[in-house]
């Protein structure tokens, strides 16, 4: 429909609403509009590890030599913010991948980590996938690290979403939630090849893949980019994307201090190689993900600004 159809028709439509309504009857009968469609309709997220974008030096990711496929490929061909934060004091990994998931960290921080999915199980529905699931949307999380297939990894903290009673049933693992969305990595390849991805991925390579560890001798952010530039081009040539994707790589935590830590946008809606500089921190990419499938922002997600100055075009 064109501007000049749809403002007619909008016109049109709210001269009948007001004259149904003073004849007394329902406006109903006069029609409705149509359901806004937003561009971006599947969202990727991958999570990287504790690297900041700048002022750590050698082992910042700008310009690093170790990273030439972010910073000559991703960088020149997508968005990234220069001023993207983990939340203030928030270490280590854990309470920022909740962030991202429920805009709070719950006060699991510090010693807490080291305890079970048990232990750290959170008793709210108030988070990201579930309001995705009551949406009627389609998630999974990929975990890089293996576990037993067709079965709940409650015996660490793979992906985030593990940690909420609503997908683990109480930390079992033959949760039927938590199967069916928890998945291992090995299977996002054949996913994005036949085109089954759901409509939200969060990925989370291994601590090897992530740049979290140094592996087999080789330099941690040398690995995280050999990675990223395998799987990153699956995601981009995939028809989901390619009809509307988003992809956000996103590190959890910086290195020194609370950042800057790497945010790459990668869209067709993304502005090639553009940068800004306004703060945002994983609130920010929650808030994000939220406008885009229209549910309601959760915590810390309803204070901060979104991502949406990295695209010409949101949602």
């Amino acid at each position: 429909m064109s501007f000049s159809r749809h403002f007619i028709q909008t016109c049109v439509l709210g001269i009948l609403g007001t004259a149904v309504a003073a004849s007394g009857q329902s406006s109903q009968s006069a029609g409705t509009t149509s359901e806004v469609t937003h561009h971006i309709k599947t969202v990727f997220v991958i999570v990287m590890e504790n690297h900041n974008w700048t002022a750590d030096g050698s082992l910042s990711i700008k310009g690093n030599t170790e990273a030439p496929y972010i910073n000559y490929d991703l960088i020149p061909n997508g968005a990234h913010a220069n001023n993207y934060w983990n939340p203030p004091h928030e270490h280590p990994s854990l309470g920022n991948y909740l962030w991202m998931e429920a805009g709070t960290d719950f006060g699991i921080n510090g010693a807490k980590v080291d305890g079970t999915v048990k232990a750290l199980t959170q008793f709210t529905t108030e988070h990201l996938v579930h309001q995705l699931m009551v949406a009627g949307r389609s998630w999974k999380a990929y975990a890089g690290d293996p576990f037993p297939l067709n079965t709940c990894p409650v015996y660490r903290w793979p992906a985030p979403q593990v940690l909420f009673n609503d997908i683990t049933d109480d930390a079992s693992s033959r949760a039927p939630v938590c199967i069916a969305h928890i998945r291992p990595l090995s299977e996002l390849a054949g996913n994005l090849a036949n085109g089954t991805v759901p409509d939200y991925s969060f990925i989370v390579p291994d601590l090897c893949d992530s740049m979290h560890t140094e592996c087999n001798g080789v330099n941690q952010i040398k690995a995280g980019d050999n990675w990223l530039r395998t799987t990153v081009p699956q995601i981009l040539n995939s028809k989901q994307y390619k009809e509307g994707g988003a992809l956000f790589i996103v590190w959890d935590e910086a290195l020194k201090g609370d950042g800057p830590i790497p945010m790459i946008v990668m869209s067709p809606f993304a502005k090639p190689g553009f940068g800004n500089n306004i703060y945002y921190d994983h609130g920010s990419l929650l808030r994000t993900v939220e406008e885009i499938f229209d549910v309601p922002l959760l915590r810390n997600a309803n204070q901060e600004k979104d991502l949406s100055n990295l695209f010409s075009v949101f949602p």
